[in-house]
């Protein structure tokens, strides 16, 4: 059974100021979700889902998807701020998405088979979705999921702060716990975080996640009991979200899961700021004139 790429586009970016999900950033205008699509195609997977919100769809279609509909299956799913899950009968109101690992959720009538989560604004790199496809197909199970883990000094802008999870494993490579780090950013080859009013050095080489995971579909059980949880504690939080992250390191802790880290030693791109979109289509094309990736991804 081929795995499922399922693609988180349901946000919109409040730093960067746009819906820079379907922005141009390849050489024939290809958007981060096509080198998504492109890769997983070249990896083995069989379909892709997006989550998205119902009312850029035409838009979504129009500059992204028209272009690869006919080469793999492509499915759309709604996020919206508020959308049901069954077994919640009075969802709070809120203005806010209730996060990442909600958007998954909202996956769980269409995904029947192992499947990889990717955010529509990150790139993996060309061989970081092979990796978590081999993990899918050979490895993932009930009791185990994957996370690809990025070293942190390929993950960062130079036009600002970063929040990034930073992997603690075991040793034999499975995930022990995820720290997350906000304000982190390089300095002299040397990266920092701040602690409150404190600037404290991490390692540059420190794995971390960058929400590339690969689940068994049993795993949907897992998020809807722990959403309706979430909710019980969290409904009066208008700002509370489910993060998938901090979703896994609860099911480490209690015993539920297990998930193998998958180290890549891909660059990752991304435009969390609108002045990092010019250093992204700069790698892109780079990428491009490499042999990575035709000059034109869909011909």
């Amino acid at each position: 059974m081929k795995p499922t790429l399922v693609v988180l586009a349901a946000g919109m970016g409040s730093r960067y100021g746009s819906l820079k999900q379907i922005d141009s950033i390849g050489p024939d205008n290809e958007t981060i979700m096509d080198y998504s699509v492109y890769d997983a195609l070249r990896a083995g997977f069989g379909k892709v889902v997006f989550v998205i919100r119902e009312t850029f769809e035409e838009d979504f279609k129009t500059k992204v998807t028209n272009r690869f509909k006919n080469q793999i299956e492509v499915e759309f799913v709604y996020q919206e701020v508020n959308t049901p899950i069954e077994g919640i009968t009075n969802l709070p109101e809120r203005a806010k998405p209730w996060g990442t690992g909600h958007a998954v959720l909202v996956t769980k009538n269409i995904v029947n088979e192992p499947f990889a989560v990717v955010n529509a604004d990150d790139y993996y790199g060309v061989t970081s979705l092979k990796l978590v496809g081999d993990f899918l197909r050979d490895s993932a199970d009930t009791r185990t999921c994957a996370m690809v883990g990025f070293q942190l000094n390929k993950t960062l802008s130079d036009n600002g702060y970063v929040s990034r999870g930073v992997c603690v494993q075991d040793d034999e490579g499975m995930l022990v716990d995820v720290i997350e780090r906000t304000k982190i950013y390089p300095e002299d080859e040397k990266v920092f975080f701040e602690d409150g009013e404190k600037k404290v050095g991490i390692d540059p080489k420190s794995l971390v996640s960058m929400n590339l995971w690969g689940f068994h579909p049993s795993i949907f059980d897992h998020f809807h009991k722990h959403f309706i949880r979430f909710v019980e504690e969290n409904g009066h939080n208008p700002k509370a979200e489910f993060y998938i992250p901090l979703l896994v390191n609860d099911m480490i802790q209690s015993g539920e899961l297990t998930c193998q880290v998958l180290p890549s030693q891909e660059k990752w791109y991304g435009v969390t700021y609108k002045e990092d979109k010019e250093e992204v289509t700069k790698a892109m094309l780079q990428l491009s004139e490499e042999g990575a990736y035709p000059g034109s991804l869909w011909g």
